[in-house]
């Protein structure tokens, strides 16, 4: 279900003053918040709504908002929600009529709404930056004749991938599945797991690598006996397969890159199989880790209209036309 945005009453109320009341009207937010349409925002947003299951979501207006002023004022999810509840032009941009004391809604709320949005709800917030550029003056329509188009790299927040700790995570992850699901397995290798990544980590800094090798490799074949053992009651209980088959797939490609430098289908981190390896020729950072994203601005004020994520590591020549396409 959705919240209708908030529509303001017009009455007083005997112990708060309306914000409009004690904010500065000219400030920008006040302004800008004059300028866009949030009623065609929450009329193309509710179709990602169910209409009459569930409990009510934050009004697209509120929701909107916030992604608005994260975006402004190049903060994160946690940070916008705390600065609303201190600040009146923050709730005032979003629709309060008074000031409230309270967060919106909580922060993983936000990553819940892009999620529900996808990427052409993304789009269309920035449809409508670009439509309050041309309304407010900000930029001419001359000037989106001509643009700029660069290429950088998105990076995710994982740690530095290493075949070892990711065989250690997966195993670690599997057995805790397997524990959820009354899986039996002959040991779990949590404990000699742990030693024998301690171990390796050491004999790298020391530069002895031939036993680091031998420590990743008990590391990795723990993690292929826990695998071992899940196929086996797999094949006694067929409902499990659906259960855990995205999880199994995950460990399995860990497990073959962990015995094969050649090994292309990569994962470097488990809880964001989708990042990839990227190497821009930066002089000061070799490999980058994450996703490819363009980005295109007006030549002449560098005003952002048109952003996109381009998976697959794709050369940059190729990724012009889809880009133009979006602006």
């Amino acid at each position: 279900m959705l919240e209708k945005n908030p529509v303001l009453s017009g009455q007083d109320d005997m112990f708060r003053h309306r914000l409009a009341n004690i904010i500065d009207m000219s400030h920008a937010l006040v302004k800008l918040s004059g300028h866009i349409d949030w009623e065609s925002l929450a009329a193309d947003f509710s179709v990602y709504y169910c209409e009459d299951n569930g409990r009510p979501g934050g009004s697209i207006r509120l929701m909107a908002g916030l992604q608005l002023l994260k975006d402004l004022n190049g903060i994160s999810d946690e940070e916008v929600c705390a600065t609303w509840r201190d600040n009146p032009y923050f709730q005032y941009f979003c629709g309060e009529e008074f000031f409230q004391h309270q967060l919106p809604v909580e922060p993983p709320s936000l990553s819940i709404f892009r999620k529900r949005i996808g990427e052409a709800g993304m789009e269309r917030l920035l449809q409508e930056t670009i439509k309050l550029g041309l309304k407010t003056g900000t930029i001419k329509k001359r000037e989106l004749e001509k643009v700029t188009v660069d290429t950088t790299v998105q990076e995710k927040a994982v740690k530095f991938p290493t075949d070892v700790r990711l065989c250690h995570k997966a195993r670690t992850e599997l057995v805790k599945l397997a524990k959820e699901h009354s899986i039996p397995l002959r040991q779990s290798y949590a404990r000699k797991s742990r030693n024998a990544l301690f171990m390796a980590n050491k004999y790298a800094s020391a530069r002895q690598m031939k036993r680091a090798a031998k420590q990743h490799k008990q590391v990795r074949n723990y993690l292929g006996r826990v695998i071992r053992d899940i196929d086996r009651s797999i094949i006694k209980e067929s409902l499990l397969e659906g259960l855990l088959s995205a999880d199994l797939i995950k460990a399995r490609r860990i497990y073959a890159q962990a015995g094969d430098r050649s090994y292309k289908d990569k994962v470097y981190s488990w809880h964001a199989p989708e990042v990839e390896c990227i190497s821009k020729g930066k002089a000061h950072r070799k490999y980058e880790f994450g996703c490819k994203a363009s980005y295109t601005a007006t030549n002449k004020g560098n005003f952002i209209v048109g952003a996109k994520a381009l998976h697959g590591k794709p050369y940059d020549g190729h990724t012009l036309g889809m880009v133009l396409n979006q602006v």
